[in-house]
């Protein structure tokens, strides 16, 4: 019998077998253009996400962090390449990836918790799992706001509604498209220490898309730099800084001034602010 000891790992018989894990080989994404050639995005990318990481991908605008998320989600087909989960291929979305967006998403005309359960009903097992949903509210900080409207919430509290809807099906892995982007500095800050207890207690492979660098440092075990389209992978960083991490931290500011440098951007104080 199987002991759910995390969301990523379940222990048998004395041993761990550890879900979440992503390969990702020679993955090529292009997007046609009426009587144009077509624009090349990904180019051969080839990356291997290890169970319970929490990855941040960083590049240039337009250089297709976003279109390998949706990738990985299933919401987009490559060209040609393949994508694992756990040894299976994607091919299409699936519960056991969880999706959150720059923007909440959510449905107007239902209340919070209709909103958070919808993931529940949309696969059939609403009235077996209901029971677990007050606990998805506590985890996001959003007791008391079930009856409450989307309109009633504020960005930040909207999106750790999304933040809920993603989670309430127990996915292996956590996508999130730049999800704090339109918040306010202050609430960013708070909602990056939000997401990463959930991460940190749940255990779940997290892969992030996100054009701030301090943010990219500050949340991540590894970062993916990608180069400007055609994508292809620069580097990919191991983030040695203990956690809870500090911004000031003299190792915090030397790998966010070697980032800046493969990304060709220390040099110009205007295209720099974008990152920063």
């Amino acid at each position: 019998m199987a002991a759910l000891t995390n969301s990523n790992t379940v222990t048998t018989a004395g041993t761990a077998e550890k879900f979440g894990v992503i390969k990702i080989k020679d993955l090529y994404k292009s997007f046609p253009q009426a009587e144009a050639p077509d624009i090349v995005v990904l180019n051969n990318i080839s990356l291997d996400f290890e169970s319970g990481e929490f990855i941040s991908l960083i590049g240039p605008s337009g250089c297709g962090k976003s279109t390998l998320l949706r990738i990985i989600a299933g919401l987009a087909q490559p060209d040609a390449g393949k994508l694992y989960l756990d040894g299976d291929e994607i091919h299409a979305p699936g519960y056991e990836r969880g999706l959150v967006f720059q923007d909440p998403t959510l449905f107007p005309w239902k209340t919070i918790y209709e909103n958070i359960a919808f993931g529940l009903r949309a696969r059939g097992v609403y009235r077996e799992e209901k029971d677990n949903i007050p606990e998805f509210f506590k985890l996001v900080g959003l007791e008391g706001f079930e009856k409450s409207y989307p309109h009633h919430l504020s960005g930040g509290m909207a999106q750790r509604a999304s933040l809920a809807r993603a989670l309430v099906n127990n996915p292996k892995v956590l996508l999130l498209d730049e999800p704090l982007g339109a918040l306010d500095a202050f609430t960013r800050m708070n909602m990056q220490d939000e997401i990463l207890k959930i991460w940190e207690r749940r255990g779940m492979t997290s892969i992030m898309v996100t054009h701030d660098v301090d943010e990219a440092i500050y949340m991540a075990d590894r970062i993916v730099v990608m180069s400007a389209r055609p994508a292809k992978i620069e580097q990919v960083i191991k983030v040695e800084i203990g956690r809870p991490r500090q911004r000031d931290d003299p190792d915090f500011l030397d790998l966010r001034a070697k980032i800046l440098q493969i990304l060709h951007f220390a040099g110009s104080r205007q295209e720099l602010q974008y990152y920063l």
